[in-house]
């Protein structure tokens, strides 16, 4: 059960990233300071900081939570469940979420930031990177596992190629349930592929 601190924490970061992406929605990434940001939440900017150690990490905080979802999801697989199988089975529940009318503006908006911003491509990569280590590190039985950093690298770059497909849809004007089924559709051809190559690997006994 969590407690009333660790509940008042979470509850202050959800705010504070809430602020910063009304008004990264509003002005753009770049025009908007960490200062505006803790003004908006009602914190003070070194609060800020201790949640989301730069601006980019506010943008991307919604990111990163999903990639640590995908890790959880991995750790916490069933007996008889591959690595790849609960891997994939977390991307398509997220995949579902782009028949929401909101997701496609969304989608749009945050590319082009994206685009505009060589620290926020920066930052992102480094995001990927992290997180590929840590799926290797999980699936690896000693350090330095080749064959373990070879499958984080495979279902990671996956997932990235599916957000990317996604964005350059959305900018396309694909919207909704057709968006939506796109990337399912690529999703269940993408993992299939892999399957053949890691559906038996990092089986839980």
């Amino acid at each position: 059960m969590i407690g009333l601190r660790e509940r008042k924490k979470q509850q202050t970061r959800q705010e504070i990233f809430a602020a910063s992406q009304r008004l990264f929605a509003k002005r753009g990434f770049n025009e908007v300071t960490v200062a505006e940001v803790a003004n908006a939440a009602n914190v003070s900017e070194m609060t800020v900081y201790n949640y989301f150690p730069t601006k980019e990490d506010l943008f991307y905080a919604g990111m990163q939570f999903f990639e640590e979802e995908l890790i959880v999801a991995v750790q916490d697989r069933a007996p008889g469940e591959s690595a790849l199988k609960a891997f994939r089975r977390r991307v398509l529940d997220g995949g579902r979420n782009l028949e929401a009318p909101e997701r496609a503006a969304a989608i749009i908006k945050a590319g082009k930031a994206i685009e505009s911003s060589p620290s926020l491509r920066a930052r992102e990569g480094e995001i990927i990177d992290t997180f590929t280590r840590r799926l290797a590190d999980l699936l690896a039985g000693r350090d330095g596992d080749v064959e373990a950093a070879a499958a984080a690298a495979a279902m990671m770059a996956t997932h990235r190629a599916l957000v990317e497909r996604a964005r350059r849809q959305a900018a396309a004007g694909k919207r909704g349930r057709a968006l939506a089924d796109d990337f399912m559709a690529q999703a269940r051809r993408a993992f299939a592929r892999l399957e053949r190559g890691l559906g038996n690997y990092a089986v839980r006994p």
